[in-house]
């Protein structure tokens, strides 16, 4: 009778051990679809309609590629850098250049700090003080 109980104990332990408690993600079963089609002629076109070239940037009707910015050209001359003035230990020195400023002039914008009136401590209003505090209060009974 043991010897039952036991084989029954161990192939119920068998079976849970086959059993993948984890459900399996969806991308294992369904592929997600291409983010461009090819059409009649090998003209491929991307989910929005924009036809691709062969590296894979759009192009416009005319064959010019869309919404490439040449960065060296837009930034030639600019003597703005983001890390002005901090150590930059790859090259031994601080780093050249001044941070860039807003385009309205030092003080930003709408919402800026600079714009804003800050209370100062002799403008807030004065606390109270609350009350009863701690250290007036009795303790509880049974608290030692």
């Amino acid at each position: 009778m043991a010897v039952r109980k036991l084989f029954v104990a161990a192939l119920g332990g068998l079976a849970l051990a086959a059993c993948d408690p984890l459900p399996k993600p969806l991308y294992t079963e369904v592929t997600p679809p291409a983010s461009f089609r090819t059409e009649q002629g090998g003209v491929r076109v991307d989910n929005e309609g924009y036809q691709l070239d062969n590296e894979g940037y759009r192009i416009n009707k005319g064959g010019q590629r869309i919404g490439v910015v040449d960065v060296p050209a837009k930034t030639a001359g600019d003597k703005s850098n983001a890390v002005a003035g901090y150590w930059i230990s790859s090259t031994g020195s601080n780093a050249p250049g001044s941070v860039a400023s807003p385009s309205e002039g030092a003080g930003g914008g709408p919402g800026s700090i600079m714009n804003s009136t800050l209370p100062t401590p002799a403008t807030m209003p004065q606390q109270t003080p609350i009350s009863p505090t701690p250290g007036n209060v009795a303790p509880p009974p049974g608290y030692k």
